[in-house]
């Protein structure tokens, strides 16, 4: 299952990567009680419109927005009301038809690109999440990387601008400065009109757009520097502009990364697109169920 801060989906998926009974609607976001109950029912109607039974499921994985903390089972997702360290682990247990496997929405995206996607049996790979807030799945020599406190891949945070802008307090600078919501903050319309002025030829959009890519370069490169990666996958909402954005993000992005380092990796567009999260969702909950 793929929880969003819009949409929740879930699927059945075997070994190969095939996807059945798969269901979207879109997110509760009224009640946190709804909210978990939502996703334990949205689960129990992919698993009733698949062709498997329940006692065949060998586990279940959940991507979630925001941290999983592995140690308490407790998340926190920012995007969703009241999930404010929920203790989501717990609140399923029993509700589902196997064993729960939780992880972050970025570590599962990179988990199902790596495994199905643009970046197959790659092991330096970056997934860069850009939609309403921004986030990397990050594998390194292979192993997925969490960090101390399971919080790594938060490079929303990256410090891009010196001027302390406000809003970075609340989401940080490259989310600041490069999210879908910022291109609409700084036209005063929403993303998708600036990006159609944008394809049209107007001057004021274009501009908008070209300093985004800026600061969306910057914080590639600074994954390129600091991780060396073979590729980096670019998804998420705004990525559906790649017309406008993608070869001007791989032009500036030579400008600031490490220069070797920059010839080496490969910026590419994501192959699995919405599916991303529930392939890795289930590739984690596979990798897990063999022990």
């Amino acid at each position: 299952m793929d929880v969003g801060g819009t949409k929740v989906s879930a699927a059945v998926v075997d070994s190969e990567g095939r996807l059945t009974g798969k269901v979207k609607a879109p997110t509760e976001r009224d009640d946190t009680r709804k909210s978990i109950a939502q996703v334990a029912e949205v689960i129990r109607l992919a698993v009733e419109r698949s062709d498997v039974w329940s006692r065949d499921i060998s586990a279940v994985g959940i991507a979630v927005p925001g941290i999983y903390y592995a140690a308490s089972g407790k998340v926190w997702a920012p995007n969703l009301p009241g999930w404010d360290h929920i203790a989501l682990r717990d609140e399923l247990a029993g509700r589902l038809p196997a064993t729960l496997v939780l992880d972050s929405d970025r570590a599962a995206y990179v988990s199902g690109e790596q495994w199905l996607g643009i970046a197959r049996g790659l092991d330096d790979v970056v997934f860069l999440a850009v939609g309403t807030g921004i986030g990397a799945g990050i594998i390194s020599g292979g192993r997925l990387i969490r960090g101390a406190g399971d919080i790594a891949g938060a490079v929303g945070w990256f410090a891009l601008d010196p001027s302390k802008k406000e809003i970075y307090k609340q989401v940080g600078c490259f989310e600041a400065e490069c999210a879908g919501p910022a291109l609409a903050r700084r036209a005063g319309m929403q993303t998708e009109a600036v990006l159609g002025r944008a394809r049209q030829g107007d001057v004021e959009a274009r501009a908008m757009v070209t300093e985004t890519i800026r600061y969306l370069a910057m914080g590639v490169a600074n994954l390129v520097s600091v991780l060396n990666p073979q590729m980096i996958v670019l998804g998420g909402g705004l990525m559906q502009a790649a017309d406008l954005f993608l070869e001007p993000l791989r032009r500036e992005m030579l400008e600031w990364a490490q220069p070797i380092a920059a010839k080496q990796v490969r910026i590419e567009l994501s192959q699995l697109g919405e599916d991303a999260g529930l392939l890795g969702a289930a590739r984690l909950a596979f990798l897990q169920a063999e022990g």
